[in-house]
């Protein structure tokens, strides 16, 4: 396969793989209150807001030359302050990520690595072993993105049906549907807590500038990529969920709720009522596939926003010096407060609701009054999906919002 024709598949797999994060272990917990028949409504909800969004952002950037990111097209229909505004919340959520995707990487390679010496190695070896593999591959090219993603993907497949194959062929009706529920339990209270969880579990806005540049600018194909790298994570997201919530009881959801969702935890709770054998070290190997793969989708992202905020070209030196400012302030971050991220976490699904929803939103309204209807890719929809998208992003802020302020109902189990 030549470099003038990168395949679908590899495309679909950059998304797939930069959507199928680590957060995926996130998602039973945030929904356990709308429970299983909500959480999959709000995660249909969900991916076809976030996939209209990025639809979006395709049909905008074809009016670009290749190559360029958000920050030429929102300084250009949406004017400076805007720009500032959408570049604080990009910058702020990529750097966040690709500092989390370092420390928790790291770890789990340092904890590899000093299994496979027999002596313990450091957290900063490891994170700086898993940095400069994965970054490499960044700097040298999106077709290395490519390959090495379609293998992470395929691994994390064979080893999400091996942990979960058992508990979704025998799931429970009864708990699947709360049967066992009191009269008049209320579910759709709790929806303000699932959202923004599920809205940071359909990231993946920042490559849609270098799916296009790497298609040579075929918009058909990178918005199927788009499509199908957005189902694929959407048919594991509704597969784990049925894998747990079918097993668990809602009611027995409360020390995983307290332990914030942590995956040793959601196993041990879940041993009680179905047999889990080698599922933490299965889980913990997706896990770690996960999150290379999303480190290898949110970088590539950044890299090229980077790239075209600096205007620096594609040579070598040009790409050195974008993956300087893309990967050493994080990685510096990450060495000297390994822990810091803990706190501003909690903020990534708020700043990712101005890029990943408003912002593609105003910039297809900008767009279509800027350069008329033309005969190039055209999102379906109009006005009404340009409305939808518009306020789901509204409605996530509102949601996050409320939940720190805790002005809405929590779930405790």
């Amino acid at each position: 396969m030549s470099d003038k024709t990168p395949s679908l598949f590899g495309g679909a797999m950059i998304i797939a793989g930069t959507v199928i994060g680590a957060g995926m272990f996130a998602n039973p917990t945030a929904t356990s209150g709308v429970w299983f028949a909500g959480s999959v409504a709000v995660l249909l909800y969900t991916w076809f807001s976030m996939l209209s969004s990025g639809l979006m952002i395709l049909e905008v950037n074809t009016h670009y030359p290749h190559g360029a990111s958000f920050d030429t097209m929102v300084k250009d229909l949406l004017g400076r302050g805007w720009n500032v505004v959408n570049g604080l919340a990009v910058a702020f959520t990529l750097y966040l990520l690709t500092y989390a995707y370092i420390f928790v990487g790291g770890d789990l390679t340092a904890q590899g690595l000093g299994s496979l010496t027999g002596s313990e190695v450091g957290l900063p070896a490891g994170q700086l072993v898993f940095f400069g593999v994965l970054a490499a591959c960044v700097w040298i090219s999106t077709r290395l993105v490519d390959r090495f993603t379609s293998i992470l993907i395929g691994g994390m497949v064979l080893a999400f049906v091996w942990a979960t194959g058992g508990l979704v062929a025998g799931v429970k009706l009864p708990v699947l549907l709360d049967s066992n529920a009191a009269a008049g339990t209320e579910y759709w209270i709790y929806v303000a807590a699932a959202l923004p969880v599920c809205l940071a579990s359909f990231g993946f806005h920042g490559n849609v500038s270098s799916l296009l540049k790497y298609f040579g600018g075929n918009a058909p194909k990178v918005s199927t990529a788009l499509k199908t790298g957005t189902l694929i994570a959407l048919v594991i997201y509704v597969l784990w969920q049925l894998a747990i919530q079918g097993n668990l009881p809602r009611n027995e959801f409360a020390p995983v709720i307290a332990a914030g969702g942590q995956v040793s935890v959601l196993i041990e709770t879940l041993s009680a009522f179905v047999p889990t054998g080698s599922m933490g070290e299965i889980l913990a190997v997706f896990g770690y596939m996960a999150i290379a793969s999303s480190f290898l989708g949110v970088t590539l992202g950044l890299f090229d926003y980077i790239a075209d905020l600096f205007k620096w070209d594609d040579s070598a030196a040009g790409r050195t010096k974008t993956a300087a400012v893309t990967f050493l302030p994080p990685l510096v971050c990450c060495l000297l407060f390994p822990t810091g991220f803990v706190t501003a976490i909690g903020y990534v699904g708020l700043a990712a609701s101005v890029w990943a929803a408003i912002i593609p939103a105003m910039l297809l309204y900008r767009a279509r009054r800027k350069f008329g209807a033309g005969k190039g890719y055209r999102i379906s929809g109009g006005a009404f999906l340009m409305v939808w998208v518009f306020v789901f992003g509204l409605a996530n802020i509102a949601a996050q919002v409320l939940s720190q302020l805790e002005w809405v109902p929590v779930f405790k189990g």
